[in-house]
């Protein structure tokens, strides 16, 4: 029946002894990175190799090497988790994002898709660029101004980039169905009310 296939039903876990020698350099290249395993979209990207290693290679850029500090790095990625109401991709960034100093209450409240009380200024024009830019395709001068003037030229880029990155992580999350832990509890209220 239609949408009541799960993740293993979709894209089924690969044994390495079913991968071909491209999924199985990708598989490695994935478990022997900053990840160290194959958690999240990873299993649905062997099912093309050369563009899961590029999407994984950007992935580590924007993750690990951006020039946003963590915080507001993993503000963006909730953020992102929110809009597409990815529920894996909140799981596994709102302890990350807790752990980079953002306000647990500046969570709880984007979580339930309000605008966030208590956000610093950076967290402000952070919020403000991530919404206005998926909500109307484009940012106003004012948004860019304060973004810019929090996160420099660089800065923009790089907030940019996380945005795209993570909008394809949770398209591709919401399309294989990739589930939360077998207990299926999140840090917060469920995101679909």
């Amino acid at each position: 029946m239609a949408g009541t296939a799960g993740a293993k039903d979709r894209f089924p876990t690969l044994t390495p002894e079913q991968m071909t020698p491209e999924q199985a350099a990708l598989a490695q290249a994935i478990n022997s990175g900053p990840r160290g395993g194959m958690r999240g979209p990873f299993n649905a990207w062997l099912r093309s190799p050369a563009m899961g290693e590029r999407m994984q290679k950007l992935g580590e850029q924007v993750r690990y090497n951006t020039s946003l500090s963590h915080r507001l790095n993993e503000f963006a990625i909730l953020i992102t988790a929110r809009a597409w109401d990815a529920k894996y991709e909140w799981y596994a960034h709102y302890p990350l994002a807790l752990q980079a100093g953002l306000k647990p209450a500046v969570a709880a409240d984007l979580a339930q898709g309000k605008r966030p009380r208590g956000m610093s200024p950076d967290e402000t024009a952070v919020y403000e660029f991530c919404t206005e830019l998926r909500r109307d395709k484009r940012v106003s001068d004012a948004t860019f101004a304060a973004v810019q003037a929090a996160l420099g030229d660089q800065g923009v880029i790089d907030l940019i980039a996380v945005n795209g990155y993570y909008d394809m992580v949770s398209m591709t999350l919401n399309v294989a169905q990739v589930a939360t832990p077998s207990d299926g509890a999140l840090p917060l209220p469920d995101l679909k009310k």
